[in-house]
């Protein structure tokens, strides 16, 4: 008879843990995205809001309510300003905000630059999104790539990793990250880029999708390994208690946010000419 290593043993209580905050999270997300509009605002707002609240508690634990208010103001004025069609404005907007959170911090926060990064760290994947979804050309399509991309490489990431372990990508950040994960999340990524650009019919080569799919995924899981450099920062173990098992919103999105920036510049070259 043969026996199983415990160390090949996959992780079954994290992935129904994961499939249970998928199920909330997800409907609203893809929902938000299918109408864009309002409803994305309205999304992005109160995930702003809740985002805001998590990022304050960690950085600026003393006046964390002063810094939270900041930010999420700033970013939701951001947002309708987008909204409204005035991008360069709302970069302008998040730009400034930085500077107000950071006085606003002054007394109340170890290090008021904190508060402005986080600004910035919220403030600007929001406005980035905006314009994918409303003021680019194919702009459902082009998020739900955003959307297939980055949750195919946080589950290839993890099947992957549970099934094959292996040595560890990063050991001192995050120690529960391997290299065959790692690995696993880019062909993950790559392939659900290569089904969602035909299925959609976005105007794109396949050999352009697998590279949108290899870079949305490297983004992806940079933006995680970047979250665990920040908790560790702060001396936390998750940005909040929001989602049972996982902790707040930040450690669900981390990825989402730095895969949105590069879905954003992806789409300015392909719109540009440089990618066929």
């Amino acid at each position: 008879m043969t026996s199983v290593r415990p160390g090949r043993r996959f992780d079954w209580s994290n992935l129904r843990q994961r499939a249970a905050s998928a199920t909330v999270l997800a409907p609203f997300a893809l929902l938000a995205v299918w109408f864009g509009g309002w409803a994305l605002l309205i999304l992005l707002s109160a995930a702003a809001a809740v985002l805001a609240n998590e990022w304050s508690a960690m950085s600026a634990r003393e006046g964390s309510m002063k810094v939270a208010l900041a930010i999420t103001a700033s970013t939701v004025a951001a947002l309708c300003v987008a909204y409204l069609g005035h991008y360069r404005l709302a970069w302008l907007l998040v730009a400034a905000a930085s500077v107000v959170c950071a006085l606003v911090a002054r007394g109340s926060a170890e290090r008021p630059s904190d508060a402005a990064f986080g600004a910035l760290y919220i403030g600007i994947p929001c406005i980035a999104l905006s314009w994918l979804r409303d003021a680019a050309p194919q702009g459902r399509n082009w998020t739900f790539l955003l959307l297939a991309v980055t949750w195919s490489a946080d589950i290839g990431a993890f099947a992957v990793g549970n099934v094959l372990k292996g040595p560890k990508l990063w050991p001192r950040f995050s120690p529960n990250k391997t290299w065959s994960g790692f690995y696993g999340g880019l062909a993950a990524a790559m392939l659900a880029s290569v089904i969602v650009t035909l299925v959609s019919h976005i105007k794109m080569s396949v050999a352009a999708a697998a590279v949108m799919g290899l870079v949305g995924g490297l983004a992806t899981m940079g933006g995680d390994l970047v979250e665990s450099i920040i908790k560790r920062r702060f001396g936390v173990k998750d940005s909040g208690d929001l989602i049972p098992g996982h902790g707040g919103l930040l450690d669900r999105v981390d990825g989402l946010m730095f895969a949105i920036l590069a879905m954003a510049a992806a789409r300015l070259i392909h719109l540009a000419g440089w990618a066929a």
